[in-house]
């Protein structure tokens, strides 16, 4: 690795049920801040009034570019509406313009994996922006619900497995430590 490109980038892929997906993709972004990398960061299905407490500390580190695509509240899938796909369909344009511009040395893709099982993105676009990766970007995909295609076309998958959950003890999420 030089001081201002990666030698090699890899396809990440961080899903499952568990927690510490987007956290996992979070830690990435700021130790490649930490090496001067650039970091550009897409939050799929987080609107821009979705609370997330990395946005402050995201937001004061240097070569770090983050933006939210998606409506207020959840999207239901049994109902998906324009406005859904729309945002989604806005996210992977910046996402696929800042992996392929050439400004970017990691591409962070949250919560893509979810918005492919949605049917927002379709599959294919994501395995045709994988094949397009340059060699010296690195590419984080998150979410549950990864599909079997695109944990092939990674080079690291981790899969997140809840053993045990507050939430199912009636723990609330916590600002601060789950958002």
């Amino acid at each position: 690795m030089t001081a201002d490109k990666l030698e090699k980038g890899l396809v990440s892929v961080f899903t499952g049920d568990g927690k510490g997906k987007t956290s996992t993709a979070i830690g990435i972004a700021t130790r490649a801040t930490g090496h001067e990398l650039k970091v550009y960061i897409s939050f799929f299905l987080k609107g821009g009034n979705f609370i997330h407490g990395e946005r402050k500390t995201l937001s004061s580190l240097p070569g770090v570019k983050f933006e939210s695509f998606g409506c207020e509240g959840w999207v239901d899938k049994d109902n998906i509406r324009p406005e859904d796909i729309e945002q989604a369909r806005k996210g992977f344009t910046a996402s696929k313009d800042a992996l392929l511009g050439g400004e970017y040395d990691v591409v962070i893709m949250d919560e893509i994996n979810m918005a492919v099982n949605l049917g927002l993105i379709p599959l294919d676009d994501i395995l045709t922006l994988i094949a397009d990766k340059p060699v010296n970007v690195e590419l984080v995909l998150t979410g549950r619900c990864a599909d079997g295609k695109i944990i092939q076309a990674a080079d690291l998958v981790t899969e997140m497995l809840s053993i045990k959950h507050p939430y199912n003890s009636g723990i609330q999420a916590r600002r601060g430590i789950d958002y």
